[in-house]
């Protein structure tokens, strides 16, 4: 299948996710890491790009990036090349280090930006490996004391006038865990089906012939079945209550029971 050419930013803005090979570690310890974040120093100064964000999980890494010479794929090439590179020999192992793609968002509004930045921090809390401001492999204390990596003046622009309302503001921000944000970027880092795929799916899982027939089962069954669909790839809850033709809130309540 040929690929899809990439969509360009208007505001040469990306958020760009780097997930491990069928999701394996691509970081073992903290020299890993530390090569990683070289690589990006390196690249930065070779391709004239700039960090807005960044978060290195166990498995995946995001990055916000500004591309302002419109070279995103050799950026991007030369890091996941050269880390393999580094990896492979490192641990002796063969085979691709990196799932596919990268994979590129455009960020287009200062309001996602905020957000998505936000969101990033937020990885290794959601994940419940570490409290956002002690993890040692993002950007967040980079904006509050000293940034290394990052350019962090167009962000903390948007949250106040001198650095020290701007840093206070941008602390409280990011105290605010919103899972709603947390869905939808996820959401768009993975496949995406349509409705009718989805649809498909969901009858397949429960063994419908139309969807409409869960809703002649008792309330216990019915939900019960519905639990069984939390765990789909390419949808999120908006979509899968859409297509099941039932109330947002009421599907959150039915999955959470779980």
């Amino acid at each position: 299948m040929p690929r899809v050419a990439r969509k360009i930013s208007m505001t040469k803005v990306y958020h760009i996710i780097l997930r491990g090979n069928d999701r394996q570690d691509i970081f073992f310890e903290d020299q890993d890491y530390k090569k990683f974040l070289r690589l990006i120093i390196i690249t930065k100064e070779k391709y004239q790009y700039e960090i807005y964000a960044y978060c290195l999980m166990t498995n995946h890494v995001h990055l916000i990036i500004y591309d302002k010479n419109s070279q995103i794929s050799r950026i991007m090439q030369s890091i996941e090349i050269s880390y393999s590179n580094y990896f492979a020999k490192k641990y002796d192992r063969n085979g691709h280090l990196f799932q596919n793609r990268f994979i590129s968002k455009n960020v287009e509004t200062e309001n996602y930006l905020r957000r998505l930045c936000r969101y990033i921090h937020q990885n290794p809390l959601k994940a419940k490996i570490s409290i956002t401001e002690d993890y040692k492999w993002s950007s967040y204390n980079e904006f509050i004391y000293q940034s290394k990596i990052i350019s962090s003046q167009l962000i903390l622009s948007m949250f106040g006038q001198t650095k020290k309302e701007a840093v206070k503001n941008f602390i409280q921000f990011h105290n605010d865990v919103i899972n709603e944000m947390n869905e939808e970027i996820e959401y768009e880092g993975i496949s995406k089906l349509t409705d009718e795929q989805l649809e498909e799916k969901i009858k397949r899982i429960l063994q419908l012939k139309q969807i409409q027939e869960i809703y002649m089962l008792d309330r216990n069954t019915r939900n019960e079945k519905i639990c069984l669909l939390k765990n789909i790839q390419g949808t999120s809850k908006v979509q899968l209550a859409r297509v099941l033709g039932m109330n947002r809130k009421m599907l959150e309540r039915i999955m959470k029971r779980t």
